[in-house]
């Protein structure tokens, strides 16, 4: 059984919804259609025609992207040009593009994250709060039977995190009672008589980025035709989202050490650092792709070195006024998304029993090289 680009968009707005990308955003999809069965997958950082002839080989129909394939809005759609060459090749071979950028930023369990993992970052936080993800409590009811599948389901799919603890719900046993009506199709009962069943009632609080796909995965696990359900909105602080993580390396380092460290990570010939290397470091941040906004509030956030790409001259010596060490090692330390994301599908899919298959783009994208 394949899955639809419709499902598989879902799969990815789990992770990233896009109601967390910044404010005109190019996001979502680009070229093609999600109203189709996909065989194959492939996440892409950026989708140049080299990336387009890679997935054409592989009879790829869906790309997933980082980066946007239409950034500036179109004048002309020319197959003699480059750009419309390229769009060519998408329509006439049906491959869709769809693209998560700023939201898989933010995302928690997202690009930053990954980042700082792959640095071995601890003690993580969001580096620039940029809004709060209120919090919400579902209440839902299920028949005995299925109460630790659909307990399981929405904890999946996000609900149930209070701080570090997942899985966290209040449950209580009652009676449930419903009279099915002409034209229905019961899971327990008949049409015309009032049944009275042993239920669960489940409470469990989840972030409103999640509500979409929590709901979904209630409804997916849960037996009844129509599943009662509330949700409440809750006067508490929810988690914080935004751009870069800062967190501390596990043991202090020279800027130098880690500098090495960051080319070994993600297979670099080269990269730029501000300040002396031999200075010592525990305190990092860490911005993806273009960092130079984030500067100050690395210095304010008590930073020892920001790791970011395209910094520009003046900023690195804004920097240096500051106190702040840089490590610049370009843009294009995002390819990080590619296997990570490729391997976040796959496993739902797996999960959900779908045979589609998922890669990662082997194109190298990066157009700096180190001479």
């Amino acid at each position: 059984m394949l899955a639809s680009g419709q499902l598989i968009v879902q799969y990815i707005e789990r992770l990233a919804p896009k109601s967390i990308a910044m404010p005109d955003d190019k996001i979502g999809l680009h070229v093609g259609t999600l109203h189709k069965q996909v065989k194959k997958v492939m996440v892409a950082l950026d989708v140049l025609e080299e990336v387009v002839d890679e997935a054409i080989a592989e009879g790829v129909d869906l790309i997933v992207a980082h980066h946007a394939v239409i950034f500036r809005p179109l004048k002309h759609l020319r197959t003699d040009l480059p750009a419309g060459k390229l769009y060519e090749k998408l329509l006439k071979h049906d491959i869709a593009v769809y693209t998560a950028h700023t939201n898989l930023d933010v995302a928690e369990g997202g690009i930053n994250d990954w980042l700082a993992e792959e640095i071995g970052l601890t003690d993580v936080e969001v580096l620039d709060v940029l809004h709060t993800d209120p919090l919400k409590k579902l209440v839902v009811y299920v028949p005995v039977s299925h109460r630790e599948a659909v307990f399981q389901a929405v904890a999946s799919a996000g609900a149930g995190w209070i701080g570090n603890y997942s899985h966290c719900s209040f449950q209580l046993q009652g009676t449930g009672t419903f009279l099915p009506g002409e034209g229905t199709s019961p899971f327990i009962g008949e049409q015309g008589r009032i049944e009275r069943v042993e239920e669960v009632r489940i409470e469990t609080v989840l972030p409103a980025s999640r509500q979409s796909a929590v709901i979904a995965a209630m409804k997916a696990a849960h037996p009844y035709e129509e599943v009662a359900y509330d949700i409440y909105p809750l006067d508490l602080p929810g988690k914080g989202l935004g751009i870069g993580r800062i967190g501390r390396l596990p043991q202090p380092m020279t800027l130098g050490e880690l500098a090495g460290l960051v080319k070994e990570r993600f297979s670099l010939t080269g990269l730029r650092v501000v300040g002396s290397l031999d200075d010592p470091v525990r305190k990092v941040a860490v911005v993806g792709g273009d960092g130079n906004s984030f500067v100050g509030k690395a210095a304010s956030r008590g930073a020892d070195v920001l790791i970011t790409g395209d910094i520009y001259y003046h900023v690195a010596h804004d920097a240096m006024a500051a106190g702040l060490r840089l490590i610049d090692p370009g843009h294009n330390i995002e390819k990080v998304m590619k296997e990570r994301l490729a391997r976040y599908l796959r496993g739902l899919l797996e999960a959900d029993g779908y045979e589609t298959e998922v890669i990662a783009s082997m194109v190298h994208t990066d157009p700096f090289q180190f001479v």
